[in-house]
């Protein structure tokens, strides 16, 4: 349940309003947002001081209560970029709703850890720059909606659309973002839970599925600090909870029981939150064992292994790793130190590191994090002076 008063409205507004809405939210506990809210400029019902107006003490009422806002968007796209921009600094939480700006947009508003959803528009025939936009949202950031009476999804277009045709909507957003129906089900329920508090956290994932590869949540524990992981705060990935203590950590035979046979995927991959050469020695096992059984492995690292293990456990991976990914995220030691929170140090180690795994491992990749100011060709320049790939992660 949500409340608001509409921008269509707003040419009425006055702040007093917001001690009527403040007394309703809070004396029923079912309403779990401040919407829907936002700047219409498409109808000329009320001014837009005066929609902006309305829109700005909404948003200051919802950030004081802590609730999130649904946010009503249709020719304004640069106003309200703007306004949520700003209060997204005071701890907004905003779902743009019915998605149509640009691809700029979309990443300013997930920079800020805002969602997007979008409705049936994106089944329709002409609006490929709908599904366009909608391939550009990252899962973590994406919901569903059906904007029901309104914009119903083909195949039932032209009539009255209903909460009912939501899985349209799913297996569209599916199709273009090559996963399945579960795979968009089980990843917006997780959203709904983080944006709403709706629903209910999964158990933790020991193993996990992301498109055809199965992914080992080795280890929450981690040397370092990096300013951009979720680590401590929000461990979920792709609708999964990969939250793990060191008393929850699984024994090899656990890991071994929930792969069963590795031939089934396209690759091994030792991840989770956390730094997995910390368990080097359970990685070797498991490793040992998918490749007995016809399996490729790939292990996503700090690149820290000989340092947290006080000897060069590169040999240790030949015939056991055939893909190493490295998270390089600086092109020189001090931004590495800040950005990792470790010492300058460890940026040589982890070059040599790469170096010395390249002997052993059939593909070795160094990989950086777009953030801004991030000197991308720089990183590109020492992966391939190191003689090893580079690859480009998305910051959202």
């Amino acid at each position: 349940s949500e409340m608001c008063i509409r921008d269509s409205d707003s040419r009425e507004w006055k702040s007093e309003y917001l001690n009527f809405f403040k007394d309703k939210i809070l004396s029923n506990n079912k309403i779990v947002a401040v919407g829907e809210i936002g700047l219409d400029y498409y109808y000329d019902f009320s001014p837009k001081e005066m929609q902006i107006k309305a829109f700005r003490d909404q948003i200051e009422l919802a950030i004081e209560l802590g609730k999130p806002v649904i946010v009503h968007n249709r020719d304004s796209d640069d106003d309200v970029l703007n306004i949520i921009s700003e209060y997204s600094k005071h701890g907004l939480k905003a779902q743009l709703h019915c998605f149509s700006a640009n691809e700029d947009h979309i990443s300013e508003y997930v920079k800020n850890g805002h969602f997007i959803s979008f409705t049936g528009n994106i089944t329709f025939k002409k609006l490929e720059s709908m599904r366009s936009l909608a391939a550009k949202v990252p899962l973590e950031h994406l919901l569903l909606e059906t904007d029901a009476p309104f914009m119903t999804p083909i195949p039932h277009r032209g009539k009255r659309n209903e909460p009912a045709y939501i899985n349209l909507i799913a297996a569209e957003l599916a199709k273009i973002h090559g996963l399945t129906v579960e795979d968009i089900a089980r990843i917006t329920s997780m959203n709904v839970y983080k944006f709403f508090g709706i629903g209910e956290v999964p158990k933790t994932s020991f193993t996990y599925k992301i498109r055809n590869s199965l992914y080992v949540n080795v280890t929450n524990r981690c040397n370092a600090d990096c300013i951009f992981c979720e680590r401590k705060n929000a461990p979920f990935i792709f609708g999964y909870n990969l939250k793990m203590s060191l008393k929850e950590e699984p024994a090899v035979e656990k890991y071994i029981e929930q792969i069963s046979d590795p031939k089934l995927y396209d690759e091994i991959v030792f991840c989770g939150y956390g730094e997995p050469t910390i368990r080097w020695d359970v990685v070797k096992q498991v490793a040992k064992y998918v490749k007995a059984n016809g399996g490729k492995t790939r292990i996503n690292t700090n690149g820290h292994g000989n340092i947290i293990n006080k000897r060069d456990i590169t040999p240790e991976m030949e015939g056991l790793i055939d893909t190493i990914s490295i998270s390089l995220n600086a092109v020189n030691c001090e931004e590495y130190a800040r950005l990792m929170r470790v010492s300058e140090s460890h940026y040589d180690e982890l070059l040599n590191f790469a170096k010395s795994a390249k002997k052993y491992v059939k593909t070795v990749v160094l990989s950086m994090v777009d953030l801004p100011d991030a000197d991308l060709s720089k990183g590109k320049e020492i992966a391939e002076s190191n003689g090893v790939e580079f690859r480009v992660r998305e910051y959202f």
